[in-house]
């Protein structure tokens, strides 16, 4: 674990020092994958990798599904969508995505993060499903804590039932 830490915290100095121009890749990157940001989940670092993300919102036309109120089902244009964020995860071995899952406004802090972690999983186990190697997916649940809309009107907690796949290392 600290090896990790200190992987991440090497990564992130470097980063930091360089410019736009003279960034350094690693050799198993793509000229998209390099970091911008660290989110902690836990005891696990994930760098999230912007233009990864912008690439496979390009093919797979989203990188976030809803859900309908207290739900975690996936309806038939939730599973289309993660069809085709699966096909840009098997064409591109070489990153990984965390599955965030949310929840409105209404409810417990507890409530909303059960519900979260309920449609992150829901959303994890599709993907894998269609064949992303479970290796390569990890779940964390916001619940109320991020959303997308404000507001407390059904047009807010609409956009905030979500599930958004974010391309990380």
């Amino acid at each position: 674990m600290k090896k990790l830490l200190f992987i991440s915290a090497a990564t992130l100095v470097l980063a930091a020092c360089g410019t736009k121009d003279d960034a350094v890749i690693a050799p198993s990157e793509t000229a998209y994958d390099a970091p911008s940001t660290t989110v902690a989940d836990d005891d696990v670092d994930l760098i999230e990798l912007p233009n990864a993300q912008a690439a496979m919102i390009a093919a797979a036309g989203s990188d976030t599904i809803y859900f309908a109120t207290d739900q975690y089902n996936l309806e038939m244009d939730a599973r289309a969508t993660l069809e085709a964020q699966a096909r840009w995860l098997i064409d591109n071995p070489t990153v990984n995505a965390s599955i965030e899952g949310h929840a409105d406004e209404r409810g417990t802090r507890e409530y909303n993060l059960a519900l979260g972690e309920r449609r992150a999983n829901a959303a994890r186990d599709y993907l894998a499903s269609m064949g992303v190697p479970n290796n390569r997916l990890t779940v964390v649940s916001w619940g109320k804590e991020r959303p997308v809309a404000l507001g407390s009107n059904e047009q807010a907690w609409a956009q905030n039932r979500r599930a958004v796949t974010v391309i990380v290392r």
